[in-house]
């Protein structure tokens, strides 16, 4: 891959997203590249990352790490990783991705650094990327990654917000392409996803959002089936940003169709994946007993998906952790999962951003 600098100009989604700097104020303006939701790329820029995350995976696990096969574009390079919540997978897959690209990660847990407890988030993101090459931080609310992001003097990735997850939904784009992929075939293009249909059942939390901010600009139809009621109801400004995003595309690329309904046999119908999360996210443990009653009805089963009449090949996947009322046993361990290949993919997307981002290596 050339060298050419830095990647020289955001994609139209990421000039009308990262123009308006976010979602709290349409005066900010980020300081260096940043991703926050995948609705900052461009599907020519998503392909090409799940081509390089591709490659790193068949070089690692073939063992071809002969000199130069992987390059170290991180070398001598300090990535802070901030977390603010608890995470293993997205911890491990980030801190040996830097590594394996030469780099330093510097962890810091909520006991080394409280952000916005001591000192501003705008001075923490000041002082911090005055002293580090990157940074990935795990926040709780959204507004938290955008300051940072927005005051950051180098790149931000967002490792999970209370809006966004763009780095899961990577890891999902990989585990969707290699699953429609035949046997020792390259990594095919995005394109080789249209037209299948993804059907969600359950919150509407940051990964249904990264899913709706990138799956229907590369074809794909989203069903979502969540409950009723204020709390699990669309994110407006999210619907906006993948209304827009749709408009954006050129003349003839295909589009998603997205619907929404509280029914997950509704949901299902057709669907060729099945996906679902935690129904209970870090800061809603307070109102776990009400949703346990709402989402009664909604964990994923073999027989949920024959009463909607699934395609006969559905797929399941979840981003785990994964608790026993979202989906029993049968499905989680049994030949539709893909969960375990889709926690893997964790590591080589991450290492994909990273090298983009933080080892400066262009895109298209």
């Amino acid at each position: 891959m050339s060298r050419l600098g830095f990647l020289s100009k955001l994609s139209p989604i990421a000039h009308w997203y990262g123009g308006a700097r976010g979602f709290a104020s349409s005066a900010h303006v980020r300081r260096a590249p940043s991703l926050i939701t995948l609705g900052d790329l461009s599907v020519p820029e998503l392909d090409a990352l799940l081509q390089r995350a591709s490659h790193f995976k068949k070089t690692v696990k073939t063992h071809a790490l002969g000199p130069g096969a992987i390059e170290h574009t991180m070398a001598n390079k300090t990535i802070a990783i901030m977390f603010t919540k608890r995470s293993t997978r997205t911890r491990v897959a980030s801190e040996t991705s830097v590594v394996t690209l030469g780099g330093h990660p510097m962890f810091l847990a909520p006991s080394d650094i409280q952000l916005g407890v001591n000192e501003s988030l705008i001075d923490t993101s000041r002082v911090i990327s005055s002293m580090v090459d990157g940074i990935m931080a795990r926040v709780g609310a959204h507004e938290e990654i955008e300051t940072l992001a927005e005051h950051s003097s180098v790149p931000v990735i967002n490792a999970l917000s209370s809006r966004f997850h763009p780095t899961q939904i990577l890891a999902d784009l990989l585990t969707l392409l290699e699953d429609n992929s035949k046997p020792g075939e390259p990594l095919p293009s995005l394109s080789r996803l249209n037209g299948l249909k993804v059907a969600w059942v359950g919150d509407s939390n940051n990964i249904l959002n990264d899913i709706l901010a990138c799956y229907p600009r590369i074809g794909m139809d989203v069903s979502v089936a969540a409950p009723a009621g204020d709390a699990y109801a669309k994110d407006p400004v999210v619907w906006d940003m993948m209304q827009r995003g749709l408009t954006s595309l050129p003349a003839g690329e295909p589009k998603g169709k997205v619907d929404w309904c509280h029914s997950p046999e509704q949901a299902v119908h057709k669907a060729n994946y099945v996906v679902t999360d935690t129904w209970v996210s870090m800061g809603d443990e307070n109102s776990k007993a009400q949703r346990m009653q709402d989402f009664n009805g909604f964990q994923i089963t073999e027989a949920l998906c024959k009463r909607g009449k699934a395609d006969p090949d559905w797929r399941f996947m979840h981003c785990l952790p994964r608790k026993a009322e979202e989906v029993d046993d049968e499905v989680f361990y049994g030949p539709r999962s893909l969960v375990f290949p889709e926690a893997e993919n964790r590591k080589w997307t991450a290492m994909a951003c990273f090298d983009w981002l933080f080892g400066q290596i262009p895109l298209v």
